[in-house]
């Protein structure tokens, strides 16, 4: 009975002492993103004009945004500084969480996976940056040439930061196609064969997905549908080179049969 005691309480003590551990790398990362939110209010209107520069230039003369709510004029730039904030402190949300899983993971697993972190974290950037140098000014120079006549084009502030938040997310979680694609090789749940033969699937796929996440014009949809797509075939690509540990062992036995044989 005793022994069963302590094993119960040594199972408890070490849920707890992972609880604690969560609960203070969360508050290092609320603390993160707090102090970058702070530098940044000073620049928060810097920063709206920055994100709302691809469509001020492709409105017309004399044209303007509005704020249609009271506080807007206010609360808007704030929403944008504390969104900048957590796509900043993103390298240090990931590092708190690979710290906090990385000693439960085998040594062929943290070499995996901390490259995959990074990359991640680069891709997400890269889709974001694609967005607003690539997709926004074609997007905004569309809609705005469209126009009705007798139709002034006075976009609000707020809705135009929802549309470009969600603009940055689509595409930022878009580009990491190709860590989904190593990741189902890696872990084995299909092979870069049969994910190639789902090739035309995977196309069509990418312009549905594109037609949801993304306004109703054929540019902006197409512009997120053939990256995605380039995105798989690199992530394919690179995907060959990883496959799971138990197909790898078994070829290196297979290898060391035939020497043996021979």
């Amino acid at each position: 009975m005793s022994s069963n005691n302590s094993e119960e309480e040594g199972v408890e003590q070490s849920f707890i002492s992972h609880l604690i551990e969560l609960r203070n790398r969360l508050l290092r990362i609320i603390l993160c993103v707090l102090l970058v939110f702070l530098a940044l209010t000073n620049y928060a209107n810097q920063l709206y004009s920055i994100v709302a520069g691809p469509l001020m230039k492709h409105m017309p003369e004399n044209s303007t945004m509005i704020a249609i709510d009271v506080a807007s004029p206010f609360l808007t730039p704030f929403k944008l500084a504390l969104v900048v904030a957590v796509f900043i402190s993103i390298p240090v949300i990931l590092y708190q969480f690979w710290a906090f899983v990385a000693p439960g993971l085998y040594k062929h697993e943290r070499r995996m996976i901390l490259p995959l972190m990074v990359a991640s974290t680069l891709l997400f950037y890269l889709g974001v940056a694609f967005a607003y140098f690539v997709v926004f000014p074609l997007v905004f120079g569309f809609l705005t040439a469209t126009a009705p006549v007798g139709v002034t084009v006075m976009t609000d502030i707020t809705k135009y930061l929802d549309f470009a938040l969600t603009m940055f997310f689509a595409f930022g979680v878009c580009f990491e196609v190709p860590i989904f694609t190593i990741v189902m090789a890696w872990t084995g749940l299909v092979t870069p064969a049969q994910m190639a033969e789902q090739r035309p699937y995977v196309i069509v796929g990418a312009f549905i997905i594109g037609m949801l996440l993304t306004p109703p014009d054929a540019i902006s949809q197409t512009l997120l549908a053939i990256p995605m797509w380039l995105l798989f075939e690199i992530g394919l690509l690179f995907s060959r080179l990883y496959t799971p540990r138990s197909d790898a062992e078994s070829d290196n036995q297979q290898k060391v049969l035939k020497k043996r044989e021979d």
